[in-house]
């Protein structure tokens, strides 16, 4: 196959290029990070001209800007949507990176002996959706781009996507396809090739708990008044019963119940229990009663502190009552948990549950809907087509626990259900130190998506 020679004589550029994408510290959360979020979007613009794009612009957004690049090789052929990010989650803690996080290094690991790309970004989602472009490249050069293509890559994934909302909203026609196609989620394995059909919704909120006006000496007031971090550990405490499951009145009113035989299914998916627990170096799983690993993080909804701090955390000992305590909390939820109504529960639930010693404070962030695909589009028909071609083995649909808040956008505004063809794996380590995508998986990638633009093109004209 033409594409295959064309991705083994230019793996090394792809690589090349790919490494000096991950060089920019495009870290949305954090403002000190700004103008390398845009050199990211300038790389990605530049890059989707010299592959062939008709046209590419950056489309400026009240925050990052979104990349936009489209193909138009027959008006009458099928169109597909390519969505990606640039932007990066912070490299924190930075102390336990075993390279430094924008610095990129090939290395070999026992789950990847032909190497894995170790850099913050790699798997989420710069290694991922660069497969795209480079497809595209690809495709082009070889005479084998049959289906119009349309690019939009966003900056703000990692911070809750919420410009993008507004530019798709006014960008409807800009953006008609037939398909969104996005690469930003894991497979099984490469010996077990995956297609995700359901990611969770996400509520993200930060909570502040004040005591006294100033921090005080624990000696002359500890006991006297409250101390903010005990009763933040207490609040947070009671949000789950001994049973793991969430406290807060109304959260599981929304909550789909699958009968025996769903999650029968859902439980037929390869996984390694034994191996899971020795690759994270734990003696026992851990979650909501009554549910497999496997629901726990496919089609239930849970409660997590991604932070907490406040008082003295410096070297030695420093006797001090913090005025202040702090922590950072989310919720990855369900279809039909609306990500609004769950963020006011939490907030009325924590500001009633908290004793009138202290002032409590609730700060919503970012969050997103869950999505749901079906699994009997032409578009998934056609992802199980590629996959079935490039890997020689059937695609098993999976549910994921992570959320990419604009998949409900699609499916709601555009009317798209996207197609979540993913190539990372959950040993990734993405949002955490030492992230890493494997080489493999980058370059199957690049050949996988070449084949769904070609099973898509053809089973539309079927259809």
């Amino acid at each position: 196959m033409s594409i295959q020679r064309y991705i083994a004589a230019n793996s090394p550029r792809f690589l090349d290029e790919l490494v000096d994408l991950l060089k920019i510290p495009s870290v949305s959360a954090d403002p000190a990070y700004g103008e390398e979020v845009v050199k990211a979007a300038e790389y990605v613009k530049e890059k989707l001209i010299a592959s062939g794009v008709d046209t590419a612009e950056i489309c400026e957004t009240a925050g990052f800007p979104i990349v936009y690049g489209e193909k138009i090789v027959d008006p009458a052929a099928p169109t597909i949507l390519v969505y990606g990010h640039y932007d990066v989650q912070p490299a924190d803690p930075l102390e336990l990176w075993e390279s430094p996080p924008f610095e990129p290094v090939i290395k070999k690991t026992e789950l990847h002996p032909e190497g894995a790309i170790f850099a913050r970004g790699s798997a989420d989602d710069k290694g991922q959706f660069y497969m795209h472009v480079k497809a595209f490249e690809a495709m082009l050069a070889e005479g084998l781009l049959h289906c119009n293509v349309k690019f939009m890559i966003e900056g703000e994934e990692e911070v809750g996507s919420e410009n993008l909302d507004h530019f798709v909203q006014q960008n409807q026609e800009k953006l008609k396809a037939d398909v969104v196609l996005i690469s930003d989620t894991s497979m099984i394995s490469l010996e077990h090739p995956s297609v995700t059909v359901g990611l969770r919704g996400l509520a993200y909120m930060q909570v502040e708990v004040t005591g006294p006006n100033k921090d005080l000496h624990s000696g002359t007031f500890g006991g006297s008044v409250a101390n903010p971090i005990n009763v933040l550990c207490k609040l947070i405490a009671s949000l789950h019963d001994e049973d793991n499951r969430i406290t807060i009145p109304g959260f599981y009113d929304q909550v789909q119940e699958y009968d025996a035989e769903y999650r029968k299914q859902l439980n037929k998916a390869p996984f390694d229990l034994d191996e899971f627990k020795r690759k994270l170096d734990v003696e026992e799983t851990y979650g909501e009663k009554g549910y497999s690993t496997i629901e726990r993080v496919g089609i239930r909804p849970t409660l997590d502190v991604n932070g907490i701090w406040g008082g003295y955390i410096g070297e030695g000992a420093k006797t001090v009552l913090p005025s202040k305590a702090f922590a950072k909390i989310s919720m990855r939820l369900v279809p039909d948990q609306d990500h609004k109504n769950i963020a006011r529960l939490f907030e009325e639930h924590f500001l009633k549950i908290a004793p009138p010693a202290v002032k409590v404070k609730v700060v919503p962030h970012h969050g997103g809907q869950a999505a749901v695909v079906p699994t009997d589009s032409i578009g998934y028909k056609a992802a199980e087509a590629a996959i079935q071609e490039a890997f020689g083995k059937k695609a098993i649909p999976t549910r994921e626990g992570g959320s990419i808040p604009i998949t409900a956008l699609f499916q709601k505004v555009l009317g798209l259900d996207p197609i979540l063809l993913g190539f990372g794996l959950d040993t990734d380590a993405i949002h955490s130190p030492n992230e890493h995508y494997g080489v493999a998986n980058y370059l199957k990638g690049i050949e996988t998506i070449a084949l769904f633009f070609k099973h898509f093109h053809q089973l539309s004209r079927e259809a």
